[in-house]
């Protein structure tokens, strides 16, 4: 059982407490798992917070009564006994408006919190999502520590990767290595897509073998404790990369260098992504880049900020954690995408993300011995 860090629990609730009003409402309840954590520090997967101007109560049932209390304190605990639901803690404290996570409350869920007389409900898209953009330093500590790991791990791909090999091994092979470094999770599956499969950017690897002259696209991230990184780097199997290999690659990697040189907390969205898609469009591959340049991640691997053409009025504030990364996919041929961690200053950016941009994969240097999969 995870036990609760040193977060700011109490100005949380204070934050949420202080916004209510703005919201139209005299209480908030979460049901998200991610919220429900970073607004209590209860890590199980069932429960509900309810905050009200002067109580803050987290609701859950029997396997998880002493792990509520021991994560968060900071919450009164109404025991859910046996068929007892969410609706039978609103009932007894009975606010008189409530808002609700409108992204995460199944439509079947809304209809039974409804069946509670007297309550206004508000489905809100988001709730404490903007707070939760702006990483505490012990968060900051939590994400440097998981990127770390994923470093590591991904300057092992030269090591690991060899002509032959499926797709799915090497993922399996990272994923271990991954969890021996000390991830308590992955943050989401390992993709590893080579030649052709390298111009779908959310390719699931498979029993494709790898080839000398591949381009190989590996993304992947260490979850620690609930809090995850990204990284994504592009590698070449064989001694002589085609020009073609090396313009996509060094016009992907210069259209990095410039966001990550040129972003900071006061652009919006829209702008960091112009950054990095203008360098790319001017040389003609406007069309290949179909997918933002960034987004946040902390809890959840993909949260806000945003950085895409469509965060137009999404100011980026200092604090906040995202990746930058810019790709080039081409049908048929393959694709690159270079990805890094950074948090966002005022004047610019700390990189999270220290792994070499080398893409060479000697094949006289790879072990052409199955390495074990046990």
């Amino acid at each position: 059982m995870t036990t609760r860090n040193s977060t700011p629990i109490p100005a949380r609730i204070a934050r949420v407490r202080e916004t209510l009003a703005g919201w139209g409402v005299s209480a908030l309840l979460v049901n998200s798992p991610d919220n429900r954590r970073w607004l209590s520090g209860f890590t199980g997967s069932a429960g509900w917070l309810l905050v009200t101007p002067d109580q803050a109560l987290l609701a859950t049932d029997f396997r998880y009564w002493d792990q509520a209390q021991a994560q968060a304190p900071d919450f009164t605990l109404f025991r859910l006994k046996q068929e007892q639901k969410v609706t039978d803690m609103l009932a007894t404290i009975a606010p008189t408006s409530v808002a609700v996570e409108a992204n995460h409350l199944t439509l079947h869920g809304f209809k039974d919190l409804q069946k509670v007389d007297g309550i206004e409900w508000k489905p809100l898209e988001q709730t404490v999502e903007p707070f939760r953009m702006v990483k505490s330093p012990a968060e900051v500590a939590q994400i440097r520590a998981a990127a770390a790991i994923t470093d590591r791990v991904m300057s092992s791909v030269p090591a690991l990767a060899r002509p032959g090999q499926p797709e799915k091994e090497l993922a399996w092979l990272l994923e271990k290595s991954l969890r021996k470094n000390g991830a308590t999770g992955m943050a989401f599956p390992v993709i590893v897509a080579s030649g052709p499969n390298a111009a779908l950017p959310h390719h699931r690897p498979g029993d494709r073998a790898l080839q000398e002259g591949d381009t190989i696209v590996v993304d992947m991230g260490a979850a620690l404790d609930g809090y995850n990184s990204d990284l994504t780097r592009t590698f070449y199997l064989g001694e002589e990369p085609p020009q073609r290999f090396w313009d996509i690659y060094n016009l992907t990697l210069s259209a990095q260098t410039a966001a990550l040189g040129g972003m900071k907390a006061g652009m919006t969205g829209r702008e960091i992504d112009a950054l990095a898609r203008d360098v790319i469009a001017s040389a003609g591959h406007a069309d290949h880049f179909g997918h933002g340049l960034g987004h946040g991640v902390g809890l959840a691997i993909h949260e806000d900020p945003r950085l895409s053409t469509r965060a137009e009025n999404d100011v980026i504030p200092a604090g906040a954690i995202t990746t930058v990364e810019p790709g080039v996919y081409l049908t048929g041929w393959g694709g690159v995408r270079l990805e890094d961690l950074v948090l966002v200053t005022a004047d610019g950016i700390e990189r999270l993300s220290h792994c070499p941009k080398e893409p060479l994969i000697a094949v006289a240097a790879t072990n052409h011995q199955p390495p074990t999969t046990n």
